[in-house]
């Protein structure tokens, strides 16, 4: 293990008494989801990019970033099923195959002049197919390795990864090689892919299957179920859980357990209306604001400290002041952020402004991200995952659509439409959010 693979791990963990490293079969999760995330920023930059020089049609722009999420849509119960029945090492290793395969189709049609509209939405949905696979395994892996103490830091540590490759190295570099040729990023992508199939194989064993009867011992919501709610990394004696849990009880768990099936409500039409805001964001910087395509890669790692920041900062202000009054605020926050962005007369204050919605984003991921491993059993949340994210990603074409839509009449609307119904939802949902989480057990001890 090298010290990158390590760096989350020990770095962090070690430096704060009473807060133990998150160990190395963590270390090596990051590293595997940190090359993954390197691979999905260079092609996420370069199939719009390359989407404008075939088209100028807001609404064509934005199926290209509505197809992403339709995956989530259509295959996120089977990926969940997935998930929880094969050894999520492999799933991991074969999704990024699948993906780093897809990447080089579409590098050879770029190099013969092939390459189409149809053809860069067909690669973006078997991109999104990928990363529901990827990206469920890796959520249900955590729990695994990471005691229940350093799940909102697990979590941090993936998002910032994430975030930092995503916005400060991938897409800088994948704009400046779309300026060289179109299909320098492309080629790229295709090499990222490889290097996590190998990493994904490295994990511990216990990444492999979910823990049995590693319960931890979480107050639960008074409508939920009666399971055995959360993981830690260490089992204790409970009664053996049995060995298959179907979709159907995955599904009837979320419905009957009323927070978490209220936040998943909460959860699409905030994403959604974060979708509709996006719809146009690639135009939006070149129409509106008059940004080279050399410079998108820039434009998107200036909002990338925000939300670097915010993945960063985001632990602690959990620790702080509790889980649910820092969704609120970075809800709240997120949605001003957005129509501020619309507002923005210039480049640079549209960058900043959007960096500190991303940046609140961010915030809300960690917290939403960790009350879900703690409460969901480790049999099922590979399912439970996949349906929740079925059901919010699952809006988030419809909506990125509907944010085309509306850019074609101003490129700005979509940003007061999506940044001012994120404000109203926040407010709106102040119990839910505060007093629903810790009535859940949701809330972390303090």
């Amino acid at each position: 293990m090298t010290d990158t693979a390590d760096a989350p791990a020990t770095t962090e963990g070690a430096g704060r008494k009473g807060r133990p490293p998150l160990g190395r079969d963590f270390g090596k999760l990051w590293t595997a989801a940190a090359f993954s995330n390197l691979a999905d920023g260079l092609g996420r930059t370069a199939v719009p990019l390359i989407g404008t020089t075939l088209t100028d049609d807001p609404l064509a722009i934005a199926a290209l970033g509505a197809v992403a999420f339709l995956p989530w849509l259509l295959f996120g119960l089977p990926a969940g099923m997935i998930v929880d029945h094969f050894d999520r090492r492999i799933v991991m290793a074969i999704a990024n195959a699948l993906r780093g395969g897809v990447a080089l189709w579409l590098s050879l049609l770029a190099v013969t002049s092939s390459m189409s509209l149809w053809a860069l939405i067909a690669g973006t949905l078997a991109f999104g197919l990928g990363e529901t696979l990827f990206d469920n395994a890796t959520n249900a892996i955590v729990p695994a390795v990471v005691r229940r103490e350093g799940l909102d830091r697990a979590n941090g540590w993936l998002q910032a990864a994430q975030i930092t490759i995503d916005n400060f190295i991938a897409t800088p570099i994948a704009g400046v090689l779309f300026a060289v040729s179109l299909a320098l990023p492309l080629w790229s992508t295709t090499g990222a892919y490889l290097v996590p199939i190998a990493l994904a194989l490295f994990l511990p064993l216990s990444a492999a299957r979910p823990l049995r009867g590693a319960a931890a011992p979480a107050v639960p919501d008074p409508d939920a179920p009666d399971v055995t709610a959360g993981m830690m990394s260490e089992p204790v004696a409970v009664p053996p859980a049995r060995t298959r849990v179907t979709t159907r009880e995955a599904l009837r768990y979320l419905w009957q357990h009323r927070y978490l099936r209220s936040m998943v409500v909460f959860t699409s039409l905030i994403g959604s209306a974060l979708s509709l805001s996006q719809g146009v964001i690639i135009l939006f910087f070149l129409d509106e604001q008059q940004v080279a395509y050399v410079a998108i890669g820039f434009v998107t790692a200036g909002i990338g400290i925000g939300a670097l920041a915010g993945s960063l900062i985001a632990p602690r202000l959990v620790e702080r002041f509790g889980r649910g009054p820092i969704m609120v605020g970075a809800i709240v926050i997120a949605g001003v952020g957005t129509v501020l962005t619309g507002l923005a007369p210039d480049a640079i204050t549209a960058v900043s402004a959007f960096a500190v919605a991303a940046g609140a984003v961010s915030v809300w991921n960690v917290p939403w991200g960790a009350l879900r491993q703690q409460i969901v059993p480790g049999e099922m949340f590979g399912r439970v995952l996949g349906v929740i994210r079925t059901l919010t990603w699952g809006l988030f074409p419809i909506a990125t659509l509907v944010g085309g839509w509306i850019g074609r009449t101003d490129l700005r609307l979509p940003f007061f439409i999506g940044g001012g119904f994120i404000v109203v939802a926040a407010l709106v949902a102040i119990p839910l959010l505060v007093g629903g989480t810790r009535r859940a057990g949701a809330e972390i001890d303090r």
